[in-house]
């Protein structure tokens, strides 16, 4: 039976300290030489066809998008010359903003259609990764501008893409369903499964970081902290209003807040390197960070919605209301907790998933908490609506207003208040 300790090495109980050391550095290393060697075999192994014919588009589509979008930009930029534009009402800033995006996403279209039909995997994965959030950038930009419908239809389809190739190209994902197929042949199961902790499931297994970047761990990390964030907050506040329970989840259904399992995996994302590093970097980093996305989240929530979900004005070091030295000093704490003691137990938990439901309940989840993403958007958009005045006569936006209210979008979302003039739609 071997044990692990929280910096991921082996121990075996019963022996002593010695022979359980050498013991652990065998094993890693053994299992590590396997790993790599697995990885470079399924680094080797071709891609299915149907993801060297997306390369193929999407290395077509970002060298025909990338010049087009500069010359728009170029042309922005003249009729602001000639004052012909507005260029500090909020409507521009998000179009200049989107423009940008969309720049840089061809750009990356370009390297992952390269990628792809060289048939690098590994690299191919991580351009998947870097274009998921630019791909969720442009959907909430072109959501902010024009509103919920079809314009978020060709965002969403990309990421469905983007995630499946990741899944697919992704060695160490592959590797993961490699030895689950090869656990259910094993005779020694606790030995199989000794031998694969000993190689730290779950683990970047380049050693630079703790945890490996990819859509498994980040989905569960993303809705841990999203429960974990709604307790914690809710709490806090009853403690703060003399035990005043207030609903603070941020989607239509379910006890999640958004907020914190974005800025968990944005934390972890970010600090991931930094995890043996001291700790008042990381409450330095994680302050700055948490700070600049607590801003960003407040602000967009304004330019798409009119939403004030919170406000922090007249509070220590308060920036225009949207984030505060207090607030900024609580994330530097929570950082510090998050990466040096919650990161290792919640990857253990994470893999005390089962191997026959591992992925299987991941899909099926991911699927639920993206109908629920998209429910809220939608009952957002209808709320926006008709606080804005504008008619309300489609099938979708009659449903909304039947089942979901103005009384119950203000009970469900209690922190939030709408004000249609401050939003930057077109």
């Amino acid at each position: 039976m071997v044990e692990f300790k929280d910096d991921g090495t082996a121990t075996t109980p019963g022996k002593p300290r010695e022979n359980r050391d050498a013991e652990s550095a065998v094993v890693s290393d053994l299992v590590a030489v396997e790993l790599d060697d697995a990885g470079l075999n399924l680094n080797a192994k071709r891609l299915p066809i149907l993801a060297r014919i997306y390369g193929a588009v999407v290395l077509l589509d970002g060298l025909a998008t990338l010049p087009i979008m500069v010359i728009s930009i170029l042309y922005a930029v003249r009729e602001i010359l000639d004052v012909h534009v507005d260029a500090m009402s909020l409507t521009f800033i998000l179009s200049a903003i989107h423009a940008v995006v969309l720049v840089v996403s061809a750009a990356c279209l370009i390297v992952l259609g390269v990628m792809l039909l060289r048939n690098h995997r590994r690299y191919a994965a991580r351009w998947t990764y870097v274009l998921m959030p630019l791909t969720l950038a442009d959907g909430m930009l072109s959501l902010a501008l024009t509103g919920l419908g079809f314009n978020l239809l060709l965002p969403l389809i990309q990421m469905i893409i983007l995630v499946v190739i990741s899944v697919t190209a992704d060695p160490s994902l592959s590797e993961e369903r490699r030895l689950q197929r090869a656990l259910r042949r094993m005779d020694d199961r606790d030995d199989y499964e000794s031998a694969v902790a000993a190689g730290m499931l779950g683990r970047d297994q380049s050693g630079k970081g703790y945890i490996a970047l990819d859509f498994f761990n980040i989905f569960w990390l993303f809705t841990i902290a999203s429960v974990g964030g709604l307790i914690v907050e809710t709490i806090y506040h009853m403690a703060l209003y003399n035990g005043e329970l207030q609903d603070r989840a941020g989607l239509l259904w379910g006890p999640f807040s958004p907020i914190y399992g974005c800025g968990a995996v944005l934390v972890t994302v970010c600090l991931n390197r930094l995890w043996k590093a001291n700790p008042f970097l990381i409450f330095c980093a994680s302050a700055v960070i948490g700070g600049a996305f607590e801003y960003c989240t407040s602000w967009f929530m304004e330019a798409a919605f009119g939403i004030t979900a919170w406000d922090y004005t007249g509070r220590w070091l308060s920036i225009d209301g949207r984030t505060s030295g207090q607030f900024m000093f609580f994330w530097g704490l929570i950082g510090v907790v998050w990466v040096k003691w919650l990161l290792p137990r919640l990857l253990a938990l994470i893999n005390r998933i089962p191997w026959k439901v591992r992925y299987s309940l991941t899909a099926v989840c991911t699927v639920l908490m993206v109908i629920d993403i998209a429910f809220t958007l939608m009952a957002l958009d209808c709320w926006y609506g008709r606080m804005a005045g504008q008619p309300q006569d489609s099938p979708v936006a009659m449903w909304f207003s039947e089942r979901y209210s103005d009384a119950y979008m203000a009970n469900r979302f209690q922190t939030m208040h709408i004000d249609p003039s401050k939003a930057g739609r077109m």
